[in-house]
């Protein structure tokens, strides 16, 4: 065994309050509990020493398995004992080439930082600074951002879907805030109000879990919604009478609401801005003096007849 390895007994150590895995998924530890039983602990713990003991920086699914087995002995290398701003900034750092991270725990840890370092340095981090911190990327932070100005009650519902198995899981992150960013679109064009955009969150998140809404990102469609409103393209109205039914009706999905509202608009929209385009490539084209090929003649030809058709 390496010289700066030492075995000690895991009852010896404690868990560390300040780790952004705040969920363990019995499946996991069953899988790497039996690894264990087969090979033992490859990997030494890393802990750093408090009080009479041994806190974790490094190795809880380890530690936990090595409980449930009865091990009497677990490889640990001993850190020095970090101060809070750094044992958090250690955490963040030892567990960043995770990939099986959740949000939200890693999100609510990650507030837990950023007060450790206003409380530190009498002012809140800014965005970059936080990044650095916690070894995330600035797009990363303001993802998991959003997850902490959720209401309490959809962190609770996303926090009991992840402890179930992972083949029960339903409801996830993205479809919380896919659903938030939807309703929030629809209530600054003042197509809901505060009310409604909240009973809408409500019916389109239930409407993940339920199955009548598949595609994580169907809410994005409501947002060109909201956009066809304020080009005056879609009346107010209508906007209003599918978001609406959205809300009440439980069979009723965003593609149906997008099809009774918005889609024609919203795809004589798309042909408008790829003709614009066109004609501006047409514009530069006639600039730059290049002559046609046959290939592009033959293909502006047939453009040009389809456009006869479409006008007639």
């Amino acid at each position: 065994m390496a010289d700066n390895v030492s075995l000690i007994d895991p009852k010896s150590l404690d868990r560390n309050p300040d780790n952004p895995r705040l969920v363990f998924r019995q499946d996991d530890l069953d899988s790497l509990q039996k690894s264990i039983a087969d090979q033992g602990i490859l990997v030494p713990l890393t802990v750093f020493r408090e009080g009479r003991g041994y806190r974790l920086l490094d190795g809880e699914r380890r530690w936990r398995c090595a409980l449930k087995l009865g091990l009497s002995k677990v490889p640990v290398i001993v850190q020095p004992k970090p101060e809070r701003l750094q044992n958090l900034m250690m955490m963040f750092a030892i567990h960043h080439a995770r990939t099986d991270w959740d949000p939200l725990p890693t999100a609510l840890k990650l507030q837990d930082l950023e007060d450790e370092f206003q409380r530190r340095h009498g002012r809140a981090p800014t965005e970059t600074e936080l990044a650095g911190l916690a070894s995330l990327s600035r797009g990363e932070v303001r993802r998991l951002k959003k997850l902490l100005g959720l209401p309490d009650q959809y962190r609770e519902e996303l926090l009991e879907e992840l402890n179930k198995p992972r083949s029960e899981q339903i409801l996830t992150v993205d479809h919380v805030l896919e659903a938030t960013t939807a309703a929030s679109q629809l209530r600054r064009r003042g197509i809901v109000d505060d009310r409604g955009e909240e009973k809408l969150r409500r019916s389109i998140v239930n409407k993940f879990r339920t199955g009548v809404i598949q595609s994580t990102v169907d809410p994005r469609k409501l947002a060109r919604l909201a956009r066809a409103v304020e080009r005056q393209e879609v009346p107010m109205a209508t906007a209003q009478r599918v978001t609406e039914r959205l809300t009440e009706d439980d069979s009723y999905d965003i593609n149906s609401a997008f099809h009774d509202s918005v889609e024609k608009v919203d795809f004589e929209h798309s042909v408008e801005q790829l003709s614009l385009r066109l004609q501006e490539a047409l514009k530069e084209h006639k600039r730059r003096r290049y002559g046609l090929s046959p290939a592009l003649s033959t293909t502006l030809r047939a453009l040009v007849r389809e456009i006869k058709i479409l006008l007639e």
